[in-house]
Order: C-alpha cells, then structure tokens, then sequence
C-alpha cells in the first residue's frame, strides 16, 4: 500500500518478479520461497535497530529485544544442527566462510578445498576472490567424473605435502556423498581443522535425510540460511565442540583463545558491523519451521523428486556429471548431450518458464560464461508441492524445449504447460 503511494516504480518491478515467480518454475538449487511467517519477520520495525556485539555484550542500548531474537536464533540453530555454538551473524555464505579462514589463519597459510571446476565454491579458493589473496588454496577434485567419486588418495597425498590447516568439505555444484570420516581421518594425520561448507544441502542435514559431518567428528559447519533451508538471504557458522584453537593462539593473558571467541570476533568487528536483526528473526522463524515433521516430509521429497528428475536424464542418455544424484541438485552436460550451451539452454528455458542456471562442468573445455552445462534442483518446486510424477514431467519438458530450441510452435506449447503446472501448485504462505 505504501510503495503504491511512494514509488511505483519500485512496487512494478516487485509485482513483475512476483508474477515471474509464481508462473514459472524455479529449478535454480540455491533459490526457494520462504513463508510468510520468514518475509513479515524479514519486513520487520528490526530493520531500524542498530545491534553491535552480542547477546548481553552490546555496544548501543535499547536491545531487550534484539537479544532475545538473537538468542532464539542461536538456540534453534544449535537444536537443528546438533552443534554447542553458533553465530547467526553472517550475512550471507561468503562472509561466514571468510570469517572462519580469518579466525584460524594467517596470511599465507593454506586451506585444501574442492576444485571449483569438480563442484566447489568460489570461495573455496578462486583466484578472483578476497580469501584467495590473503591465503594459499590448494584443492583435490573427483577421481572419476562419471560416479563422482572423489579421489581421496589425492586429497591425502595433498594434504601431507601442503600441510593445510583447514581441510574443507563442501561444494556449490557437486551431486554425490561425501565421505566424511576420511576427511577427519586426514585432517588428523596432517593436524588441520576440518570445516564443512553445507551452504546447500543444511536443510538436508537438519531434517536428517542426510548425513550430519558433525556425527562424523568434523569440527565447523558453515552455511547460507536459504536454499534448502528455506529461509531468508543470510549465513551461519555451528561447531560441534567448543574447545582452545589448536593452533596456539594466546590472549594478552598467555591464555588458550577458544574457538567460539575467535569466530565471533572475526565476526565482529573482523568483517562486519552491525548484524542484520530483521535478518536474524526471519532466520529464527525459518529454523523454527524446520524442526516440523511437515519440514521433515518436504526434505524427503526433495531427494526423491531429484531421484525423478535423474531417471528421465538417463533414460534421455543426458550425461550427469557424477552420473547422478544423492541430493537435491543436477549438472548436466547438455553441449555434450544435445549440442546446446549451457548459456542457450538458460536462455532458451527462461523463454519458456523454467529457471535454472549455466554451469561449468568438470573439467570443462568450454568458458564459464558460455559452458558446457546446466545446474538444476529440486527444492523450490517441491516446496510448491511437487511430487514424484511432476518432476518427472519437468524433466522431459527441460529436455524438449533444448531439443526444440529453435521451434517457436513448440516452445509455445511447452510454456503453456509450464505456466498451468504453476497454476496448479501455487507458491504456499505458510508452511507450520
């Protein structure tokens, strides 16, 4: 009602991604619809409230309020993760993985982490990036792009000869199962911290359809809050146990620093200023929504809804990288399948209403801006209440519209499908 009154055209361009959102399919795997529970907490008067610091050790006044918001926070994300601490702070992914790197190390120092081109992140050591100019990555990759198996051979003998002080677990494109335990297994023969980046598939492990690397010994979990997660655009950093840095660390006392004390600084005042509190409540409700059955009935869904969409890809002979799925997302070679980039397969399927993203592909001959895949998933349209059958269906639309990318009649037709599936599942409000 306001933005009506005040800036039209601000409140054009909301209605028109709203209208994109609900008459399209979002197959992007780090994208979802949150409840209306998790936008009113985001939208909330919280905006306004400055909140330096930390629970009881603020640096304004007035925070009755934000405290117990931030201590909800921290609750329910130590319930859900089975963690002994958080900071709910970060504002997104990146910020939380540049701030454990700045916990623990020191310029120069090394981290081994997944090769982007197999599946990592950018922050995982892309030379473009602000952590790979201050550290040293180096990274292993998959031993066999065809099952996914990685090559934890290699990852050892890195590991032995770089002597990294963070082993990472974790990936932005990447299909398969880790094998936690021997990362923890190498991480201890080398005397590194082990830390799981779990940005996209947190959800999966708070609703215990996937395995939890904490259960496995690893000593930090990083995340985003959206995504599978389903809640608002922020970050989070868990530890399993609280316990002195093991790298000798001392406070101006000569005493042991803990590791809680050294995230929480690099936190603040490391590489933020005050904490986003109207961010912080929606990340509360939306961890509140996950400790649901229903929560716990919607992961399951995800997995089996990719398991859907997996089998119309092979039975399509659409090569997967990892030859498959075991959680919510897929990459697919599509220049090598069907002769289309990975850039005209985006274009072409926006034309159409299906979102998902271009993506490189292991070992990829082609530019990332222009490669040889497409990364989709299966959280968003299972939240819309997808099952099994639709999926399915999604699938076969996704590869008829590439194999008819230049047939207007047809890409007519399959818009038209796409936009009565939309109709049909329409975005929830509410998900408790």
């Amino acid at each position: 009602m306001y933005l009506q009154q005040q800036d039209q055209d601000i409140l054009n361009a909301i209605n028109g991604e709203a209208k994109r959102q609900s008459e399209g399919l979002e197959l992007i795997p780090s994208e979802n619809y949150v409840s209306h529970a998790v936008l009113e907490a985001n939208g909330s008067i919280l905006t306004n409230k400055y909140s330096e610091g930390y629970p009881g050790k603020r640096y304004y006044g007035g925070q009755e309020f934000t405290d117990q918001v931030e201590r909800l926070a921290i609750e329910r994300a130590c319930k859900l993760f089975n963690a002994t601490f958080a900071n709910v702070q970060p504002h997104s992914g990146a910020p939380a993985n540049l701030a454990v790197y700045a916990a623990f190390l020191k310029p120069g120092d090394t981290v081994l982490g997944m090769d982007l081109s197999h599946g990592g992140h950018l922050t995982h050591g892309h030379p473009m990036t602000l952590p790979a100019k201050i550290y040293n990555f180096v990274t292993y990759k998959m031993k066999n792009t065809e099952t996914g198996e990685i090559d934890y051979e290699e990852l050892r003998r890195v590991a032995i000869e770089k002597k990294p002080k963070i082993i990472l677990a974790g990936f932005s494109a990447y299909s398969r199962t880790l094998d936690y335990k021997k990362f923890v297994e190498i991480a201890k023969e080398v005397g590194a911290i082990t830390m799981a980046d779990m940005a996209h598939i947190a959800g999966l492990i708070a609703a215990g359809v996937l395995r939890n690397p904490f259960d496995d010994g690893f000593d930090i979990i990083t995340s985003t809050t959206h995504k599978t997660l389903r809640g608002p655009r922020g970050g989070l950093i868990l530890l399993r146990e609280d316990f002195p840095n093991p790298f000798g660390y001392k406070n101006a006392k000569g005493e042991d620093i803990l590791m809680s004390t050294l995230i929480n600084s690099s936190i603040f005042p490391g590489i933020q200023g005050g904490p986003h509190m109207h961010t912080i409540a929606a990340k509360a409700v939306a961890f509140g929504e996950a400790m649901t059955p229903a929560y716990k009935e919607y992961a399951a869904q995800i997995l089996k809804n990719a398991k859907a969409m997996e089998a119309v890809l092979k039975r399509e002979n659409i090569r997967m990288i990892g030859g498959g799925t075991d959680n919510h997302l897929i990459l697919a070679d599509v220049f090598g399948s069907l002769g289309v980039t990975g850039k005209e397969a985006q274009t072409v399927l926006d034309e159409v209403g299906i979102t998902l993203n271009m993506n490189s592909i292991a070992d990829d001959t082609r530019k990332p801006l222009d490669p040889s895949g497409i990364r989709f998933g299966t959280p968003a349209i299972t939240t819309r209440g997808f099952k099994e059958a639709e999926c399915a269906r999604v699938a076969e639309l996704l590869i008829e519209t590439l194999r008819n990318k230049d047939n207007a009649e047809k890409k007519a037709q399959i818009k038209a499908e796409i936009k009565s599936l939309a109709e049909k599942f329409p975005i929830p409000e509410k998900f408790v």
